[in-house]
């Protein structure tokens, strides 16, 4: 950089292309500053943010009762490890079991941990309470899932790209059909320990399963004793217009799995939380995260369980999702047939481009020269997943904005 002028966005750009690993291909946009569901760049040009860091900003970005949380408790105490106890930690465990109706959470910090960490209980609750032979252990995960990135995970996603040069993956997982009950059963065996599922696949597209397959999945779960683990780490928290996504079929699981939106937008969190007959497998050294459950974590954590249930963020989600839903379906039907499909829940809305008719990742860059930033996933379909504090206004103008770039693109 040029130290007598300032940098700009190409400048920034540059420099992560040259010294950070080449394992993201983002959006050219050099965010600067952010506030609540705005964002400007290095040259103060604003954007509205649709996509939420993938559900991680909910509560808006810098929301002030959040940034107000962490200063307080940064003046106290940040991290100690979880070698001692602490007096934000036990008052954010109760109230986030209480919210969602589980004995006992476990914090960690990345939503990949937390699954990490469902996996290390089921195949310890396989084992001890259900009697699997040790060593054999299998848990079902559905194709087109994403549970994050760590090597195990990756070694159970069906996606090419996020297995290739990794191996060799660790055994016990068997695969079956998202939303189809007979593919379930095809893939359970007498060593079933658990069922990992999400209750809507995001990085797959935003794929939402058919009425009916999670309440089918619980009863079959119950019946042969196997543990349903529900993913909720996007989806969680008032994405999808309810607390959890699992309440949209009336059930309840055995364990979830919670991230992203727990840190308010500022902190990685996240936590597994399970009854008792299933957390009670842990034992004081059989898991752990030096900075899971630290103060200041926890402390934001809080707060934000707060702010979404007394600025009803939750409500919010279940009033707003419908109307964005039907701003985009009004576009498909304006730009047949560049969208194949518009799907989602809440806030979560995922538009499928047709390959034959433009790229998503050409609409993308389009929509952030124009203002809007969202995300392409498996260069199909694009993201829109807002703050879910965002105003009508705002979604207006996004879509309106999306309306003119994908007619553009049908011209071309």
């Amino acid at each position: 950089m040029d130290s007598q002028t300032a940098p700009g966005s190409g400048d920034y750009v540059a420099l992560e292309a040259r010294y950070g690993a080449h394992n993201y291909q983002p959006v050219p946009v050099v965010v600067a500053r952010a506030l609540d569901c705005l964002v400007w760049d290095v040259e103060g040009r604003e954007y509205i943010d649709m996509m939420g860091a993938y559900s991680a900003v909910s509560h808006g970005h810098l929301h002030p009762r959040l940034v107000a949380a962490a200063r307080a408790q940064l003046e106290r105490v940040a991290v100690t490890s979880r070698a001692y106890y602490g007096d934000t930690l036990g008052p954010f465990l109760a109230r986030l079991c209480s919210l969602a109706g589980f004995d006992r959470a476990l914090p960690m910090n990345t939503g990949a941990e937390a699954v990490e960490t469902a996996i290390k209980c089921a195949r310890r609750w396989g084992y001890r309470i259900k009697g699997i032979p040790d060593g054999q252990a299998e848990i079902l995960v559905a194709r087109g899932n994403f549970h994050g990135r760590t090597s195990t995970i990756v070694g159970f996603s069906s996606e090419p790209e996020y297995r290739a040069g990794f191996g060799p993956f660790a055994p016990g997982f068997r695969h079956f059909d998202f939303g189809d009950m007979g593919s379930v059963r095809a893939a359970a065996g007498p060593n079933t320990c658990a069922v990992l599922v999400e209750p809507i696949q995001g990085e797959a597209g935003v794929v939402v399963p058919p009425p009916g397959f999670f309440r089918e999945l619980r009863d079959w779960c119950t019946h042969h004793r196997v543990l349903l683990v529900d993913d909720e780490v996007q989806a969680g928290l008032g994405r999808t217009g309810r607390w959890f996504a699992f309440e949209h079929e009336g059930i309840r699981p055995d364990a979830l799995v919670l991230g992203k939106a727990l840190g308010g937008g500022l902190l990685p969190v996240s936590a597994f939380l399970a009854d008792e007959e299933v957390m009670g497998v842990f034992d004081p050294g059989s898991h752990g995260s030096t900075f899971g459950g630290n103060a200041l974590a926890a402390a934001v954590a809080l707060e934000g369980l707060r702010v979404l249930q007394e600025e009803r963020l939750v409500e919010r989600a279940a009033e707003l999702g419908p109307y964005l839903m039907q701003s985009l379906q009004d576009v498909q039907r304006a730009a047949r047939p560049l969208i194949r499909d518009v799907r989602g829940r809440g806030l979560w809305v995922g538009v499928d481009i047709d390959p034959a008719h433009g790229s998503a990742r050409a609409l993308v860059e389009q929509l952030a020269r124009r203002g809007v930033l969202s995300k392409e996933t498996h260069e199909t379909v694009i993201r829109f997943a807002p703050p879910l504090t965002i105003a009508p206004a705002l979604i207006d103008r996004a879509v309106d904005t999306f309306r003119q770039v994908a007619l553009q693109a049908l011209q071309r």
